[in-house]
């Protein structure tokens, strides 16, 4: 509990109406969208700037008060579920798009913004923003950034990480700081940009953020390949791949999963075939058509038994769009949905897409499988329900067994969605004891109090947890 000193204190930076502690407002920002994971914090604050944010990180470093930064609460590794009590921050009221700087092809945005409010802005400008994950609908830029976010388009484009630029940052002892700028070079010191980059909240407070642009692709094509075979679908990634084509998208769907969708979408997915691969290309119209022709040749090479191009633009949207609704599709199956991230380098995807159903099959638990195939980020889902503890046993124990083969494969136990607090007992799996050291130190040299989102990254004795505060 906050005692009465240091709440006044809260309320006289922000103003009473940003300070918000109702048994509500704390249970509503208890939680992200991670399962099994809750806990009340003391306090909900609302900065409108980075010098309110520097009082208030200030003020928790004097105290020891936790603090977990928030954006919109769509964390898959409960990396904003404030496990330790103390102050939830959040950036409702820092959510502009400063500046689009077409000279530098650049944008500025404060880190409340939400993803594709500035994407559909840049795009105004004929610019593009690549990165897109499947929740940039209410996703945050800052929260993409804490956790280097990925999407449909990252195999072509790559991710939040290489479009990051510049950022302001408050550290834990409220100094703000500046990092990068519009500059293409730059290589005064250590890079801290990137450092904070994917640091989940635990090194500072990101206030700021100068993202890259590129020119708009002039034109898209989108195609759909069906697969009798799961080899055939994972290997065909491989030979396009090995083709020196690299596709803007190059997504997998396995049966259980286009079974699901089409339910949910019904835009005609075919839900008698093993697998799908969604593909899509992007470029000058010349380049567009001839790579769409040779990945549809690869396509039946490898065995698909059917290969359709989108028509028009609605129907490549349709299909997009379905693929970023695989998780609302599944979690309306049962109560609980577990999304985890394995990746894998893409010449094992078939052994892994294998791996993963004769895990499943061991455990007797339901496991759906998409994600995007061509950079080897799948995403195994479960659909189970956490009431019952039993299976929720064997799900862990698959989930455990899934990492350890991805890592046996050269691959990570998270490819996108961070390593919180879900993973973080699995961490010293991918680096070694040494690896998780030099973290710390780094951790502890940024943050020697430990406010800073504490238990994220770090293991604890076990993976998932249900914590209550009352």
């Amino acid at each position: 509990m906050l005692t009465n000193e240091v709440k006044e204190k809260l309320i006289n930076i922000v103003g009473r109406e940003h300070y918000q502690d109702s048994k509500a407002s704390l249970l509503v920002h208890s939680y992200d969208a991670t399962p099994q994971f809750q806990s009340l914090p003391d306090a909900v604050v609302s900065p409108k700037n980075a010098d309110q944010i520097s009082h208030i990180v200030t003020l928790c470093n004097e105290f020891r008060i936790p603090i977990v930064p928030r954006g919109s609460g769509t964390n898959l590794a409960a990396g904003t579920c404030p496990t330790e009590g103390g102050i939830v921050l959040l950036f409702n009221r820092m959510n502009k798009l400063l500046e689009i700087d077409e000279s530098n092809l650049t944008v500025t945005v404060q880190p409340g913004l939400i993803t594709q409010t500035m994407i559909q802005q840049v795009e105004e400008k004929g610019l593009f923003y690549p990165p897109d994950p499947s929740s940039m609908k209410i996703s945050t830029i800052g929260g993409n950034i804490n956790e280097n976010s990925g999407g449909l388009r990252g195999l072509k484009y790559g991710v939040t990480r290489d479009y990051v630029l510049g950022l302001e940052v408050v550290l834990p002892n409220g100094e703000v700081i500046r990092t990068g700028g519009k500059l293409t070079k730059d290589v005064a010191g250590y890079d801290l940009t990137r450092l904070f980059v994917g640091s989940e909240g635990t090194l500072g407070i990101i206030t700021e953020a100068t993202l890259k642009l590129i020119p708009m692709p002039e034109t898209t094509k989108t195609m759909l390949a069906q697969y009798e075979s799961l080899e055939a679908a994972a290997r065909t990634v491989s030979t396009i791949i090995a083709n020196k084509i690299i596709p803007t998208t190059l997504e997998f769907l396995d049966q259980p999963t286009l079974q699901v969708v089409e339910d949910f979408a019904k835009i005609g997915l075919p839900t008698d075939v093993q697998a799908v691969l969604l593909v899509e290309q992007d470029g000058p119209p010349e380049v567009v058509d001839r790579d769409i022709e040779k990945i549809a040749e690869i396509c039946k090479q490898e065995q698909a038994i059917e290969v359709q191009v989108a028509n028009s633009e609605e129907e490549a949207h349709d299909l997009k769009e379905a693929r970023r609704t695989a998780l609302s599709a599944l979690a309306r199956l049962k109560p609980t949905t577990i999304l985890e991230d394995a990746t894998v380098p893409r010449s094992e995807i078939a052994t892994m897409v294998n791996a993963i159903n004769n895990i499943a099959e061991k455990y007797e638990v339901k496991i759906c499988t998409f994600g995007h195939a061509g950079d080897g980020n799948l995403h195994p889902t479960c659909i189970t329900d956490v009431r019952e503890q039993e299976e929720i046993n064997r799900v862990e124990q698959a989930f455990e067994e899934i990492f350890a083969k991805a890592i046996e494969l050269g691959g990570t136990i998270t490819g996108e969605h961070g390593v919180g607090e879900v993973k973080a007992p699995y961490l010293e799996m991918k680096l070694g004891a040494a690896g998780i050291n030099i973290m710390k130190q780094v951790k502890h040299a940024f943050d020697p109090n430990n406010i800073m989102n504490p238990n994220k990254i770090f293991a604890k004795a076990t993976r998932k947890r249900v914590v209550t505060t009352s």
